[in-house]
């Protein structure tokens, strides 16, 4: 577990915050960009689950990080922050994390998926030290999305 500024902690996913994570994305992203999250976190789970992560404050979700690994390079997939609890370094903590936990598993690369949905985060990502090198628009589709 990481604890950051307050008393927020980051910590892998468990199967009891499913409706909590299921809700934080519902509010969060468009409908068309919570289904296939929703259908990616799915897959995700069932291939990784230590690549799924959540930010707490006081027991409840406050945010997430899907990430995956495709090719032996580590993507972030999705983070979402509930728009209460923005701009109190949640994202960095959740990126941060999951970044310590693609360099424990040795990837060779690590990069931020690039799509539709996730272009307004980028700048979150270049806060934390990633460039435009480390944003990809995978040739083909990521495992966890094309399933």
């Amino acid at each position: 577990m990481l604890r950051g500024e307050t008393d927020m902690i980051v910590r892998s996913f468990h199967l009891s915050d499913y409706f909590s994570v299921n809700r934080l994305l519902e509010d969060v992203l468009s409908e068309e960009c919570y289904t296939e999250t929703m259908k990616a976190f799915s897959r995700q789970l069932s291939l990784d689950s230590q690549l799924v992560l959540v930010a707490t404050e006081q027991d409840a979700v406050v945010g997430i990080i899907i990430g995956t690994i495709d090719d032996n390079k580590g993507y972030y997939y999705r983070v979402a922050v509930h728009s209460d609890h923005r701009r109190k370094g949640i994202g960095k903590a959740l990126i941060q994390r999951l970044k310590e936990r693609f360099i424990t598993r040795k990837v060779s690369r690590i990069l931020v998926t690039v799509d539709a949905h996730n272009e307004p985060v980028l700048p979150l990502y270049q806060a934390v030290g990633y460039d435009m090198g480390d944003f990809a628009k995978p040739d083909k589709p990521l495992g966890i999305v094309n399933g």
